[in-house]
């Protein structure tokens, strides 16, 4: 359908889900790059310090069993641009990841091909919201293509930040200069997350007579580690006082951290959660905050087995890459008009495909026709009224992660997750509720519910024409050296 009629029968074709809010509510989503389930004081870490995140924890309702679409970065992304799975639309690998024509490595498998840009004809939130009125902002991490697919080209009035690179690649890194063609240099010393946090103040503040919908997309806490220096200096610390020593698990070929003692890497969640704070505060004195939806999430697990492996994903098995809940489990935090919280927590299973639905919905938007959202709405649980489990939730990852990873595709169902790997079609189901931390495979004491969660997974892939990674009977042994993504 083309992108106009499709935004026709968005705006046309369904009667609203409830009356919209007089005026309607803003949208504030904070997506932060690589955080993991433990990474925050309320889910856990007794290490990082974020106050300012807990505070809107206890504000709001955290969600205790909230998933990422992919492990990787890129896919995740657009889930939460879109609403739609990753694998419908074969964005299955992070941006510039090698593909099947140029892959190097000695694997099993190679990997299925995939799109590496966000189509122009998909619609995103950005666009969706524009048609009723609201203004529209992106700053920080976009890696959802080239330029012409950048956030101006996807529904975005103002972009700060948002490129092709996955990292805060050019100038100082974390520091002005940014070498960043959609973010101007600031004065000396300028630390990236704040400068960010500012950009995103003053579109709030432009637009506070009206609707707005502003993605607050943090680089942070993303390879390079960098932090700045006082906050690095005070983990060191924080660090011989406590005691703490690097302790290592192991996860195949890779190492694994297994305490939270990296001191930059405890420097850069801080600056992170400081700029959270910094926008939240401005809500307040803008006296906005009492109509703005704000959502939190991470875009995959925590880094633990490359790249410096600076976080612990503990009691979480693996990281960022895996299928395994380190992988994919993510935190997310919600507060906002409509949202019963008061410091709650919900175990109800969502997935980073739902936010658009769930958004769509709380703002009274009607429900799309003659297009398909994977996602669904779980503003219900957000309001305390459904105690219900959702429905299947599902991952496709037919590649070879820099991580360690390799492809494989996953369900979960209720406390019920099986993961297939692809290469040699190994099936593990775990019950994530008692064993989060994946090390006793149920696959003998529950082959019934096996082979239903197989065969749910094969129909899954059939429906969204999952690409799927092709055997190389020439390779015998893996090679897991990687890029960084």
């Amino acid at each position: 359908m083309a992108p106009w009629l499709l935004l026709v029968a968005l705006t046309t074709s369904s009667p609203q889900l409830s009356p919209p809010a007089d005026p309607p509510p803003s949208i504030l989503l904070i997506v932060v790059d690589d955080l993991g389930w433990t990474d925050l004081g309320c889910t856990g870490s007794s290490f990082y310090e974020t106050p300012s995140i807990d505070r809107l924890a206890a504000q709001g309702v955290r969600y205790t069993s909230a998933y990422a679409a992919c492990p990787v970065c890129s896919p995740t992304r657009v889930s939460i641009q879109t609403g739609i799975h990753p694998a419908r639309l074969a964005t299955t690998d992070y941006f510039g990841a090698a593909g099947p024509d140029r892959w190097k490595r000695k694997t099993p498998s190679l990997p299925a091909a995939y799109l590496d840009r966000l189509p122009l004809e998909q619609l995103t939130i950005a666009e969706i919201l524009k048609t009723h009125g609201y203004s529209t902002f992106f700053a920080g991490k976009w890696h959802l293509g080239p330029e012409g697919f950048w956030p101006e080209d996807q529904g975005y009035d103002v972009n700060r930040g948002g490129i092709t690179r996955g990292g805060p690649y050019g100038g100082k890194r974390y520091f002005t200069p940014y070498g960043n063609p959609r973010l101007t240099d600031g004065p000396d010393g300028e630390h990236l997350p704040d400068r960010l946090a500012s950009e995103t103040i003053k579109f709030i503040d432009k637009n506070r007579t009206q609707p707005f919908l502003a993605v607050l997309s943090f680089y942070s806490v993303h390879t390079p580690l960098i932090a700045r220096e006082d906050l690095a200096e005070k983990y060191r610390k924080k660090r011989a006082d406590l005691g703490l020593e690097v302790k290592w698990g192991q996860e195949r070929q890779r190492k694994v951290r297994l305490v939270q003692q990296h001191a930059v890497y405890a420097g850069m969640v801080e600056a992170m959660d400081q700029a959270v704070g910094k926008v939240l505060q401005a809500l307040d004195d803008l006296q906005l905050s009492n109509n703005t939806i704000v959502m939190l999430i991470s875009d995959n697990g925590g880094l633990s087995t490359s790249e410096g492996h600076p976080t612990s994903n503990l009691p979480l098995r693996a990281g960022k890459g895996w299928m395994y809940e380190g992988g994919i489990r993510v935190p997310f935090i919600a507060r906002g008009p409509g949202i019963v919280g008061d410091g709650r927590s919900c175990a109800r299973n969502i997935q980073s495909t739902d936010i658009v639905p769930t958004l769509m919905e709380m703002i009274g938007l009607p429900e799309p026709k003659d297009y398909q959202l994977d996602g669904h709405s779980f503003l219900a649980s957000l309001q305390k009224k459904d105690s219900t489990q959702a429905g299947p939730l599902y991952w496709h990852y037919p590649h070879y992660g820099n991580q360690g990873g390799s492809p494989a595709s996953a369900i979960l169902d209720g406390d019920l997750k099986l993961i297939e790997h692809l290469d040699d079609g190994k099936l593990e189901l775990f019950n994530v509720a008692l064993d989060p931390g994946e090390t006793t495979p149920l696959n003998d004491q529950q082959p019934k519910q096996l082979e239903r969660l197989r065969d749910m997974l094969k129909r899954w892939r059939r429906e969204v024409a999952a690409r799927m990674p092709t055997p190389r009977l020439d390779q015998q042994k893996s090679d897991d050296n990687g890029d960084q993504n």
